[in-house]
């Protein structure tokens, strides 16, 4: 098992992407112009890489390679992307990999591209990059390939083969990682660990409540030690903890409803199977049927949430009551998008900076949650 924390220092130490490997601050794949960027990366290492993994580290500062994180990314979908826009298209992981120093919400997202060896291009146009087009690196840069014919080469399999060695996991390493996992967790959240296989270390950790005489856990975080990755991360919502001999089952629930109506409903199952030949792999069942709410209701919030946004945007104050609503509309916004106003992400995406800068942060982290849940929703 490749210890990925290990892994991208090793790769880190490479101090200029190359033609394995590429860094980046963020992600943006919100956008046309990021999504398009993101596409000719896989292309161009894929092509570039037929014959071993190769790697995109996200959270990184390009200048000086420094670790300043990214949030945690749940979206399984990202291979549909990939899927959908290129031909011969590799199989690709996104992984979260915490690092000690960072905050507790954030990580360093791993890329891996596996090979196919295969000449991968666009399926489609996307942004300004044209169908049939196909991408290679040239050192630290992905470039265009203009010619008749494309040669893959294998130019990188005995250094990626040393790194993901060097990158092994080993005993030290493996309880390095719980100790850490429950040193950067406080004792009222519990944080506890369990071995399955005798191969798998997991730990995770969460704040316990009791509702309706069910058990429940809020600010979950959930971590494979001998890899380094963190599987779950839950800022708001709570969970339900179940495991076997062979599993470990998250249940997420998310809580909605207008105010002092509001219930929990299923969201998303989350099991992971440990297997006896040393992998594991992560099954996620969507469960959520949204609740219906009167019509005309839901438009009086639809409309009222608008004129906030709209006097956000032209700078006029917000009234008391305003500004009440204003720390409940990522909430708000996402029950009318539940119900059939599908504009409500672009609505909230314009308040971003505005509710970024409240002094209570709570609001921004719903804002997080509701995009998040939006774009489960919306996959599914």
């Amino acid at each position: 098992m490749i210890n990925k924390r290990l892994l991208i220092k090793n790769l880190l130490s490479h101090n200029d992407e190359n033609s394995f490997y590429d860094k980046k601050q963020k992600l943006s794949l919100n956008s046309k112009e990021g999504k398009a960027k993101f596409l000719k990366h896989i292309c161009a290492l894929s092509n570039s890489n037929p014959e071993n993994n190769s790697y995109i580290v996200i959270g990184i500062e390009d200048e000086e390679s420094k670790i300043v994180g990214v949030d945690f990314f749940d979206d399984s979908k990202i291979q549909n992307l990939v899927n959908a826009y290129l031909k011969n298209p590799p199989k690709i992981d996104y992984e979260n990999v915490s690092f000690p120093r960072l905050q507790r919400h954030k990580v360093i997202g791993l890329v891996t591209i596996h090979p196919n060896n295969k000449i991968t291009s666009l399926l489609k146009n996307a942004w300004k990059y044209r169908k049939d087009s196909i991408f290679y690196r040239r050192g630290s840069n992905s470039m265009p390939f203009y010619g008749n014919y494309f040669e893959l080469r294998n130019t990188n399999k005995e250094i990626v083969d040393a790194i993901e060695k060097n990158a092994s996991n080993n005993i030290e390493l493996t309880l390095n990682g719980v100790f850490d996992f429950i040193k950067n967790h406080k004792p009222e959240y519990n944080p506890q660990y369990k071995v399955f296989n005798e191969q798998f270390v997991l730990c995770w950790a969460g704040e316990k409540k009791i509702i309706n005489n069910e058990e429940y856990f809020s600010r979950v975080d959930i971590e494979l030690i001998n890899e380094q990755v963190q599987l779950f991360f839950s800022a708001l919502d709570d969970v339900k903890i179940s495991y076997n001999q062979h599993s470990f089952i998250i249940t997420e629930y998310i809580l909605l409803g207008l105010v002092k109506e509001e219930k929990y409903y299923p969201l998303e199952k989350t099991i992971i199977n440990f297997k006896e030949n040393g992998k594991h792999d992560i099954v996620k069942e969507f469960l959520f049927l949204p609740p219906r709410f009167d019509d005309e209701i839901i438009q009086h919030v639809y409309q009222n949430s608008n004129t906030i946004v709209r006097k956000i945007e032209m700078k006029q104050s917000l009234s008391v009551t305003e500004y009440e609503d204003l720390l409940r509309l990522p909430e708000n916004y996402l029950i009318c998008y539940l119900q059939g106003f599908l504009d409500v992400a672009d609505q909230l995406k314009k308040a971003k900076n505005y509710i970024k800068r409240l002094e209570d942060k709570s609001t921004y982290i719903k804002y997080k949650e509701a995009l998040r849940i939006i774009r489960k929703v919306k996959y599914n």
